[in-house]
């Protein structure tokens, strides 16, 4: 499951207790949600006796400092990837704080293995082709649940084909290589979501589904979102 996207959504539940959704709204966001919710139900099954225990026992036996280098190793990957959606966007502030992340992390950052980039104060952007779609003004559509994928929009579905063409694992020819380093990345990001879960309560698949499109609505404005609270 792609819980790199679950962490982010969790990581702004406190806007979510801020700017609460309207349950009626969530619901109209949700047609399809009787096909959601057995899907959800599959990728739960699968976390709870497959993920989340290598996710727990990868914690347990890995020194913090070298999940961390491996967390930022992954991350500056990930940059590749927020500067080509910023240079779609037409934001060359963002597009030139992303080149020079990238330029830092790998060189003086060993591969990305540290994070000297946020340390210059060269914040992380976050951006895909799902945002880009969104900032040309696509509607993001119905809420839908990828099996093993996780939580998306019917725009944000397919958005993710071209941003594997700015991913690296594309262009690893090594099916082993290729497949270890993105089973590594999937329970490295599962790992970071161990300590928010606690964070989640009452029906997890409906805050799972606000905390999403409430971060994708945040995403997509730049934190430009109205507070209706």
């Amino acid at each position: 499951m792609r819980w790199s996207n679950l962490l982010a959504q969790l990581c702004v539940c406190s806007s979510v207790l801020l700017v609460p959704f309207v349950a009626q709204a969530a619901t109209e966001e949700d047609p399809w949600e009787s096909v959601n919710r057995p899907i959800y139900k599959f990728n739960d099954v699968l976390d709870t006796y497959a993920l989340k225990p290598l996710a727990q026992g990868y914690q347990y036996v890995t020194p913090q400092f070298v999940e961390d280098g491996i967390h930022n190793f992954f991350r500056n990957i990930g940059d590749v990837r927020n500067l080509a959606n910023n240079v779609l966007q037409a934001k060359p502030a963002a597009a030139g704080v992303d080149t020079a992340r990238l330029i830092f992390n790998t060189t003086f950052g060993l591969l990305g293995f540290i994070d000297v980039g946020t340390r210059m104060g060269l914040q992380r952007n976050d951006e895909d082709f799902g945002q880009t779609l969104g900032y040309w003004g696509v509607p993001s559509g119905p809420y839908v649940m990828l099996p093993l994928l996780g939580p998306s929009t019917l725009r944000d579905a397919p958005a993710k084909y071209p941003d594997s063409y700015v991913g690296a694992y594309r262009y690893v020819d090594d099916v082993a290589v290729r497949n270890s380093f993105m089973a590594l990345d999937v329970v490295d990001a599962r790992a970071s979501l161990l300590s928010a879960e606690k964070l989640i309560n009452g029906d997890k698949y409906v805050f799972i589904r606000n905390a999403y499109l409430q971060n994708r609505e945040f995403k997509v404005k730049d934190g430009q979102v109205e507070d209706d609270f």
